[in-house]
């Protein structure tokens, strides 16, 4: 009996840590000065960094007012998130798909005690960010963090085009 809640406080004592964690993620979508401008589809992502597996979508922002659902067709532009996930999921998904955003710094958080983040076991991995304009370019960054975070911490990386600054705070 002593040994079954030894392993239940030990379990309680693990995962706490991550129930009260948060991350905060800040995506700029740079001002472009093309004539007709488009909206980026853009898609995040948790993988390993060991291996670049991946793990949960965070968001998939593509438009989602095209008659019968017609967006969808322009997803496997986000090459990357394309090959991972997105052809094995049915769109939209409840609490990850969104529209496109307009240019300038869009902002997400992710409360460590829910889904994708509740589940994820102690260890190293990244955010990926990509995006894909029409008529444009395609831009991957990687901002990687350790979870669950011990202390807190900002994470940043600069976009070259598509993407301007990627932010990334991890609070324990």
């Amino acid at each position: 009996m002593q040994l079954r809640y030894s392993i239940v406080f030990t379990a309680v004592a693990a995962s706490t840590s991550a129930w009260g964690a948060d991350v905060g993620i800040k995506v700029e979508i740079p001002r472009l000065t093309v004539a007709e401008y488009k909206r980026p589809y853009v898609a995040m992502w948790i993988e390993k960094a060991s291996d670049q597996s991946f793990i949960a979508n965070l968001a998939v922002w593509y438009d989602l007012k095209k008659r019968d659902n017609g967006g969808t067709k322009w997803l496997k532009d986000v090459r990357q998130w394309w090959r991972k996930s997105g052809r094995d999921v049915q769109m939209p998904m409840d609490g990850v798909s969104g529209a496109t955003r307009a240019p300038g710094e869009q902002s997400l958080s992710f409360n460590g005690a829910k889904a994708p983040l509740a589940a994820l076991p102690p260890g190293d991995y990244a955010v990926v960010v990509e995006a894909a304009r029409e008529d444009g370019g395609r831009e991957v960054q990687r901002v990687p963090f350790h979870w669950p975070a011990k202390t807190a911490q900002t994470l940043k990386v600069q976009g070259e085009h598509e993407l301007g600054a990627i932010t990334l705070d991890v609070k324990p």
